[in-house]
């Protein structure tokens, strides 16, 4: 009697009845990393490196944590096609990749906007702690030694003045730059639920072997392989013009980093239509 074909969930090569293995999901990524995914990902990140403009080593930074998000988001994906099967396809054609996407770049965008409007006379205020620290930490566009903007004062008051950065909450910074992992990482997530020819054959594969555990193996395997892309190549180049730009130029700062938040947040509007 011929053996089902969970019998055989996880090969490397390949099962007898021809299943795809590993290597072969692993290949199956590598083939959209190389082509689909630089094309579709690059505008999304390369606005965001390029916004933030903090060069080479901050924009590889980005990169990884937008390849964590991918690799992650494959291996969920992979679990919940073995456990699920079909019913992950129809739920992922529903519109969830568009409107997940959509929503990722314009929080990517409004985070490189809003240190831009700070600097706009009379929407200083109305900014929130929160926006004014992580601008003031150097975490978004610009740099941290960028000059605060203060209301106009016709009388000198002795109490109120800038706070040197040495004398900025420590562990508000933290936060800050914890925070500013967050747009990449989710733009990385967001991006892998769009319905895709490999995506689909990745869901096929994980719903045939009929197991959560044989779906999360060929879903990593298939993110592995979708994570080795140009992508690494040429974020940290947008990262070094975007630093190469703002070199002497600290009034630049925030039209570089608030012309990038507009192009993403034009992308996740874009998305969002499609729904």
């Amino acid at each position: 009697m011929t053996p089902p074909v969970a019998d055989f969930p996880l090969t490397m090569l390949g099962g007898p009845q021809g299943e795809l293995g590993l290597l072969g999901s692993f290949m199956l990524g590598l083939s959209m990393g190389l082509t689909a995914c630089t094309v579709t990902c690059l505008p999304f990140m390369g606005a965001w490196v390029l916004g933030r403009g903090k060069g080479q080593g901050a924009a590889m930074v980005d990169t990884w944590l937008f390849l964590g998000g991918r690799v992650l988001a494959y291996s969920v994906l992979g679990m919940l096609a073995g456990s699920l099967g079909a019913v992950l396809s129809r739920w992922l054609a529903s519109g969830i990749g568009n409107a997940s996407i959509g929503l990722a770049s314009c929080v990517a965008g409004l985070w490189l906007l809003l240190p831009a409007l700070r600097a706009v006379p009379g929407i200083y205020s109305t900014i929130s702690p929160g926006a004014r620290q992580r601008d003031a930490c150097g975490v978004a566009g610009g740099r941290s030694d960028a000059p605060v903007v203060q209301p106009l004062r016709f009388v000198r008051d002795p109490v109120s003045r800038p706070v040197p950065p040495t004398e900025r909450g420590a562990s508000g910074c933290s936060a800050a730059r914890r925070g500013v992992a967050l747009p990449p990482f989710f733009l990385g997530v967001s991006l892998s639920l769009t319905p895709c020819a490999p995506l689909g054959w990745l869901l096929t594969v994980c719903a045939l072997s009929g197991n959560a555990l044989a779906g999360f193996g060929h879903g990593l395997a298939f993110g592995m392989g979708a994570a080795v892309t140009p992508l690494l190549l040429f974020l940290p180049l947008f990262g070094l013009l975007g630093s190469r730009l703002l070199e002497g130029r600290l009034w630049l700062s925030h039209w570089l980093g608030g012309g990038a938040g507009m192009v993403l947040v034009a992308l996740g509007i874009k998305r969002l239509l499609l729904l």
